[in-house]
């Protein structure tokens, strides 16, 4: 078959086009979901916001994701989060005409093996008290939700409250609310550095300008470390492959996401399924990665064989040895040099979801792919975000590393974000999401997330 490239890129039009203002109250950097739903809660708290966007609006891993919006195997402390992103997301939908594809179908994870079904408990008892209404299911019970499945599965673990979207309509959907809440949204419009007075922020410079801020958030996805590594901050960020391919239409097996250790999949709303291998993910090894390490053995000692390694990457990206890891605001930065990452999906995993998502449901005959994709995910050693103020630069605020959890919980974070640049209340502890865990001496605290 042939691949054809992902809708956004870009080849994309230009929907906000600019020029940008000389001034606002705060500059938001990145036009990912995290990025959008900041500038939508600082324009409806009445700041002039300035979204830019180096490439398009949701061009990266905000239009790539699997679209799962869960509770179901969070980190005990991002549960919160996602109770408030879901009633948002309702919120959200509610306020667009554009059919964001917003569906409550549930999300359920199937074991082989006891020892995976110990691992759902654990997690369970650990998620109960905070509301979540997720259940084992035995081997019967897994038939009797998915009929026809096919494997040796002995049970799972089930959410029926988890939802899902379409990310490459929703997050545009959701830069089209910002606009009209008053966000002033700029795509093609790369931020080369901060600009510093006095040791603060007081704005930032772009490739049309310098535009005056006296707050700064950075929510630039995979290359938020990059950004701050040139500011003289370091970020403990990498940056993973996943591939996601998309079927021809087919009859519905289940109305929720389902994923167990080989194969993820969910219904689309044009009505095929997205496949992803639900433990399979490539990292292009380069100077960060190397840098990092330390950083990243407690995660690595707990799952040793669950990155593939690759030892280049490709031209321009974040972690490419080729990479310029500095430059001054009046040269072109890595920024323009890729307007959109965009990642050639791995052909061999896409053949092979295809063939085990027939394995699964033989009843459904011959599965087509009609096209395929990857993303380069944000991912931090402890695999929760970082969602702080930046002490060593006073005005900037950092929301980054996401770690494939990003579109999900994406309008709770912008919200969280908003407040934090602006001194607002964020509702929720923070400790777990500061920067400042991978300096001080704390230990990497992997979450039982599932």
């Amino acid at each position: 078959m042939t691949y054809v490239p992902f809708p956004i890129s870009e080849a994309t039009a230009i929907t906000f086009a600019g020029p940008p203002p000389s001034e606002a109250d705060v500059v938001v950097i990145g036009g990912g979901v995290i990025g959008v739903c900041t500038a939508l809660f600082l324009a409806e708290a009445g700041k002039r916001v300035v979204l830019l966007e180096k490439g398009r609006i949701a061009g990266e891993q905000s239009s790539r994701n699997w679209g799962w919006i869960r509770q179901q195997g969070r980190d005990p402390d991002e549960i919160a989060m996602l109770t408030e992103a879901k009633k948002i997301w309702r919120d959200l939908a509610a306020r667009t005409n554009v059919d964001i594809g917003l569906t409550q179908g549930g999300t359920t994870y199937l074991a082989h093996s006891e020892d995976e079904m110990e691992r759902y408990r654990t997690w369970l008892s650990i998620a109960q008290g905070q509301g979540v209404d997720s259940q084992m299911l035995n081997a019967a019970q897994i038939s009797e939700l998915i009929p026809n499945i096919q494997g040796a599965h002995v049970g799972g673990i089930h959410t029926p409250s988890d939802m899902r979207a379409e990310p490459w309509v929703a997050v545009p959907a959701l830069a089209g609310i910002a606009a009209r809440a008053g966000a002033k949204i700029v795509e093609n419009c790369a931020v080369r550095s901060l600009d510093m007075v006095a040791g603060r922020v007081a704005g930032v410079v772009t490739e049309a300008g310098t535009i005056k801020a006296s707050e700064v958030v950075l929510a630039g996805g995979a290359w938020s470390s990059l950004f701050l590594r040139n500011m003289g901050v370091a970020l403990p960020q990498l940056s993973i492959r996943a591939t996601v391919a998309a079927t021809q239409p087919l009859p519905v097996v289940q109305m929720g996401g389902v994923a167990d250790k080989n194969l993820a999949f969910r219904p689309r709303a044009d009505g095929g399924y997205s496949l992803a291998a639900g433990r399979f993910i490539e990292m292009f090894v380069g100077p960060d990665a190397f840098r990092s390490l330390p950083n990243y053995m407690s995660q690595l000692l707990s799952d040793p064989f669950g990155v593939r390694f690759k030892p280049f990457a490709p031209k321009g990206y974040p972690d490419a040895w080729g990479t310029p890891r500095s430059w001054s605001p009046d040269q072109a930065s890595p920024f323009e040099a890729m307007r959109v990452l965009n990642p050639e999906p791995n052909k061999k995993k896409v053949a092979d979801l295809a063939v085990r998502f027939e394995a699964m449901f033989p009843h459904l005959g011959p599965v087509q792919i009609k096209s395929a994709w990857a993303g380069m995910i944000d991912t931090m050693p402890d695999i929760v975000p970082v969602m702080d103020r930046v002490a060593a630069l006073p005005g900037l605020t950092v929301g980054t590393g996401f770690s494939g959890h990003g579109f999900g919980i994406g309008p709770a974070a912008g919200r969280i974000l908003a407040a934090l640049a602006t001194g607002g209340e964020v509702g929720h502890d923070l400790n777990r999401f500061r920067l400042g865990r991978f300096s001080d001496g704390s230990a990497m605290r992997l979450g039982p997330a599932i």
